[in-house]
């Protein structure tokens, strides 16, 4: 018994501070029968002495009080961690670099280039339970926002945090690309990939992209590279001199040859996504080209335990029933 307890957890330990309620009723139940009882005289207490069990009338309260603990006990949610179970699942490592430079403001997608590719990518994360990955962000310069993990709550947390404006301007797709190698380059995966997503031309950083790919190649690292604009002109809000939003048509310019050849030199794919749902569509056929079997232990998957306590409630809450209605109608 004790084993039992010592592998039981609850999903929802707040719904315990209702057992305080117990005692009050208690308190209650035995203040009111006292208030109740009177004196009453007889001539003879002959039929009184053939009622049998005259206290256990006060099981009434009884069973309600372990009928409503059961009760409490079923909704806390008592779980068993113990369950656990060898798994073959697909899961590779994934870096997913992405500009957030001024232009990824412009509203050819909606609300914005920059909103929608995060709204996507945490899409993509939360169908791929078992990859680890991580986040690079690039403008001017770049950096690690999230290196490799499982925690994907924290990832997509991280995630929302992102917006222009956090590092110099500018897109460095070279940084951007080296960093995510860096952070793939002593994994031991079978399969590592880099998702870079930019919506221009490369204008600053110390490291070309052809460079930073023939990295990758020497990794053995593959990059799907994913140009993000409309064609033509794009809506991009800017400041004026009097710091009110203002609006202007900015041409589309994306460096797609310098893209496509990225992937080429990876073996990896280059991608046009001219609105929000091309670049869903996207990452969907990035996540069916991505699948590599592993085997995983899953230890999160917890067996349920609250049925004993419900059907232990209702069966007090009927004995309960029956004692107050039928057994105990007059006395009570």
């Amino acid at each position: 018994m004790l084993n039992y307890w010592n592998n039981i957890s609850f999903a929802n330990p707040a719904y315990f501070w209702l057992l305080a309620v117990l005692p009050v009723m208690l308190a209650w139940y035995i203040f009111r029968n006292r208030k109740l009882q009177g004196t009453v005289k007889i001539s003879t207490s002959t039929s009184l002495a053939k009622t049998k069990f005259p206290h256990f009338r006060h099981s009434v309260i009884l069973f309600r009080m372990l009928g409503l603990a059961a009760l409490i006990f079923a909704i806390a949610r008592p779980q068993s961690s113990l369950s656990w179970q060898d798994v073959t699942t697909e899961g590779i490592d994934i870096v997913i670099s992405m500009d957030i430079s001024g232009s990824m403001l412009a509203e050819d997608f909606k609300p914005n280039r920059l909103e929608a590719s995060k709204d996507v990518a945490m899409k993509f994360i939360s169908e791929r339970p078992y990859d680890r990955i991580g986040l690079v962000i690039y403008a001017g310069e770049s950096f690690t926002q999230c290196p490799l993990t499982t925690d994907h709550d924290v990832l997509l947390n991280l995630f929302k945090d992102i917006e222009n404006g956090i590092i110099e301007d500018g897109t460095a797709i070279g940084m951007g690309l080296a960093t995510a190698v860096n952070r793939l380059k002593d994994s031991d995966a079978k399969s590592k990939v880099v998702i870079l997503l930019t919506d221009g031309v490369n204008n600053s950083g110390s490291i070309p992209p052809i460079t930073a790919a023939e990295i990758a190649r020497e990794f053995g690292i593959r990059v799907y590279t994913v140009g993000v604009g409309s064609n033509g002109t794009a809506p991009t809000p800017y400041q004026d001199q009097f710091g009110r939003t203002v609006y202007q048509d900015v041409p589309v310019r994306i460096d797609e040859k310098t893209l496509s050849e990225i992937s080429e030199i990876t073996d990896g794919k280059y991608f046009r996504a001219t609105n929000k749902n091309k670049l869903e569509s996207i990452y969907k056929e990035i996540d069916q080209m991505e699948k590599s079997k592993i085997n995983v232990t899953d230890y999160r998957k917890k067996s349920e335990h609250f049925w004993p306590f419900a059907l232990a409630a209702a069966a007090f809450l009927i004995v309960e029933f029956l004692l107050k209605n039928i057994v105990f109608k007059s006395v009570i």
